[in-house]
């Protein structure tokens, strides 16, 4: 049984793959879009296309089992975002022998989109609650892993750390909270006067 409080250290991303376009295509979400873009003079365009170019706005979405938390945007940091964020996550889970992981996805903000998957990155930490649970507290040291894209490729890396802390548990709430009801003399003697 493992209870306690799981942070994760969103560090930065290195090497990201995709780019956005235009800022999601010009106009193309307008109904006028043939005429939207004839607005745009010859070198309003190139500069536009030249500043934007490879801009994407990431941010993570960590999931641990049903739990989901979402990091600030990075707003046009590109290819290289940093977050220097920690999501936190309460762990309660009863279940013995199940691989614990945290699944990292790593997103590219659209506004008149839906947001673009950039890759994602899974992270055992069955052993790190393990050791948590019998030392009170273990970490990961933020390290770097490898983002694997929508086509299965290695495409950059995200570093983050990982903190485990189990939770304080006395003798008392815990058997209260096993459902098992084993008195003592107190209870005994309560039982009897009611």
């Amino acid at each position: 049984m493992a209870r306690g409080l799981l942070e994760v250290h969103l560090v930065h991303a290195k090497g990201l793959s995709g780019t956005d376009f235009l800022g999601e295509h010009a106009c193309s979400w307008l109904p006028f879009a043939p005429f939207c873009v004839r607005l745009w003079t010859e070198i309003d365009l190139r500069a536009h296309l030249y500043a934007r170019a490879g801009k994407i706005d990431p941010y993570v979405v960590v999931q641990y089992r049903s739990q989901e938390r979402k990091s600030s945007t990075a707003r046009d940091a590109g290819r290289n975002p940093s977050w220097n964020e920690v999501l936190r996550f309460q762990i309660n889970s009863s279940a013995a022998n199940v691989q614990e992981k945290l699944v990292l996805r790593i997103m590219d903000h659209d506004n008149f989109s839906s947001d673009d998957f950039l890759g994602q990155a899974t992270i055992n930490v069955t052993d790190l609650i393990s050791m948590g649970m019998e030392s009170g507290k273990s970490r990961l040291n933020p390290a770097k892993y490898r983002v694997v894209t929508a086509d299965n490729s290695y495409h950059g890396e995200i570093k983050i750390g990982i903190t485990f802390t189990a939770a304080k548990v006395d003798a008392h709430s815990q058997v209260e909270q096993d459902g098992a009801h084993v008195g003592g003399w107190m209870q005994t003697f309560r039982e009897q006067k009611v």
